[in-house]
C-alpha cells in the first residue's frame, strides 16, 4: 500500500463548480512534492458549507489504484 498525505482549502463556490462539472479531476501536490490528480467526486464525502477544506490521507495499493480516503484534520 502507499500513503500520500495532502492539503485542500477549496472554496465553496469553486467546488461547487467541480462539482457540477463531469468528469472533473482534481490536481494536489502530496507533502513529498509528488503530484496527484483524482477525480472530484472523491471529494463529495468531505464537502461542506466551507467548502473542501482540511488534511487528507490517499491510500492505494501496489498498483496505483484506489483505496481510501479520509480527512486526518479539518
Amino acid at each position: 500500500m502507499k500513503h500520500y498525505y495532502f492539503r485542500l482549502n477549496i472554496t465553496y463556490q469553486a467546488f461547487e463548480q467541480l462539482y457540477r462539472t463531469p468528469n472533473t479531476v482534481v490536481k494536489v501536490r502530496e507533502e513529498n512534492g509528488a503530484m496527484l490528480q483524482m477525480p472530484a467526486m472523491r471529494l463529495v464525502p468531505f464537502f461542506s458549507q466551507l467548502g473542501v477544506r482540511g488534511r487528507f490521507e490517499l491510500t492505494l495499493d501496489d498498483n496505483n489504484k484506489f483505496q481510501k480516503l479520509q480527512q486526518l484534520s479539518a
